[in-house]
Order: structure tokens, then C-alpha cells, then sequence
């Protein structure tokens, strides 16, 4: 079984999707008059866009971005309420979703084993702590952090440096978990240890930089984690 060289000075988790179960969000869609499915490409194209604009040198917000890709999609399609009550309805739903199944003992065996925990997300500081309080696991991450202060979305380099600097810790000594293989690349990039999390069970895309661990539940990463010797 791989394990890290060293356990890690502090875990940082992605948020969408990583520890919020977006599933409902499709629900959203079809409350509107459109097609639930729309849901996924709606989110792949918020974050096509936000990397487009990072790397123009650009610093959009999530919320800004995911607005103005609904009001593209659903435009023509809603028939039984205006556009913005529709494009509302749907951003609502982040205030809603809840975290995955897993997520809650995953989290409490983590800061039972001493681990420092923060969020790094695309998206707003306060959508993460609202989907943590309503948990009960705020309390278990020092920070929610957010890449509107780092100037740049992940994948870029500044994100991860942003988190670093803010934590106090050294981009080595940090272990990104998340279920997208971009983010993990990124960080790796970066000088992050690295944690896939593979919720869909899809093989991971050979073009991206493999991840440290490779693991299916936040319960399985704690069991990984144990293993790992601590540093010095």
C-alpha cells in the first residue's frame, strides 16, 4: 500500500463536490422547466470559464460566473417564471446542499488523529461554512479558505501558495484531497502532497500528474493517514 514519506502539517480539502454532494442541484434544473442533466454541464462550463479568465490574468467570482452561464442556459427554456427568478431558484440550491455520507465520521476521525484541516475552494469562503455548520463540522477546520483573496482559481499555482502562506506551512508539508483530477494536478504542480478522491470510481486521466494517494471515501484517506510516519 503507498503512503506519504511524512504525515502531513495540514490537510486541505476542495468543497464542490469533494465534500458537498451536488446531486440535488440537477433537481433545481428541472424545477425551472429544464433538463436536470443540464446541472453538470452547467458547473463544467462555470469552471471552463473562471480557468479561461484566470489565466488571462483575470479574477472572476464563482457566483458571478455560475449566474451569467445560467442565464445562457436557461435562457428561452423557463416558461413559468422570469429568467431571474429561475437563475436564482438554481444558485439557492448551494445554500441547500448538504455534505456526502462519508464525510462527517471521515472528518471527526481526522481531528481526532490531530490533523489541522482548512477548505480551499473555486468558490465563496461563506458557501463552505454554511455547508460545514450545517453538519456540525465547522468547528473541525481552522480556515475556509476561498481563492477570491488568492487572485487566481485553482489550478493555478497562486491558489495553492495563497493557502500555504495564510496556514503558515510549507507547500510540502500540505495534502490536497479532492475528486478532481485538475485540482490534484495543480497542487502537485504547486509542491503539494496529493489525495484523489474517486467518488465516481472513473479510472484517473493519465494526461493529469497522478496523485500521492488514490483513495474512495474520506474514512479510507484516515486509514491511509495513520500509516504515514510523522516528520523528524
Amino acid at each position: 500500500m503507498i503512503t506519504l514519506p511524512i504525515r502531513p502539517a495540514l490537510v486541505v480539502f476542495d468543497v464542490n463536490e469533494t465534500l458537498s454532494d451536488m446531486a440535488p442541484i440537477a433537481g433545481r434544473f428541472a424545477d425551472v422547466g429544464a433538463d436536470g442533466h443540464l446541472a453538470e454541464l452547467w458547473f463544467a462550463i462555470v469552471l471552463r470559464d473562471g480557468f479561461a479568465l484566470t489565466a488571462a490574468g483575470a479574477s472572476p467570482s464563482f457566483a458571478t460566473l455560475a449566474e451569467g452561464g445560467l442565464r445562457s442556459m436557461l435562457a428561452g427554456v423557463v416558461s413559468d417564471r422570469t429568467l431571474d427568478a429561475a437563475v436564482a431558484h438554481v444558485m439557492e440550491g448551494f445554500a441547500a446542499l448538504k455534505v456526502h455520507p462519508d464525510v462527517p465520521p471521515g472528518i471527526e476521525s481526522l481531528a481526532s488523529a490531530g490533523h489541522r484541516m482548512v477548505t480551499l475552494s473555486n468558490g465563496s469562503a461563506a458557501v463552505a461554512e454554511r455547508l460545514l455548520a450545517g453538519c456540525g463540522l465547522r468547528g473541525r477546520f481552522e480556515a475556509c479558505l476561498s481563492v477570491d483573496d488568492a487572485g487566481a482559481w485553482k489550478p493555478a499555482r497562486a491558489a495553492y501558495l495563497h493557502a500555504a502562506a495564510v496556514c503558515g506551512v510549507e507547500p510540502a508539508q500540505m495534502l490536497m484531497v479532492a475528486v478532481h483530477p485538475w485540482d490534484i494536478d495543480g497542487a502537485t504542480r504547486a509542491g503539494l502532497r496529493t489525495a484523489w478522491l474517486s467518488r465516481a470510481g472513473r479510472p484517473y486521466p493519465e494526461h493529469f500528474i497522478a496523485p500521492d494517494l488514490r483513495v474512495g471515501t474520506v474514512g479510507e484517506l484516515v486509514e491511509r493517514l495513520a500509516d504515514t510516519p510523522d516528520a523528524g
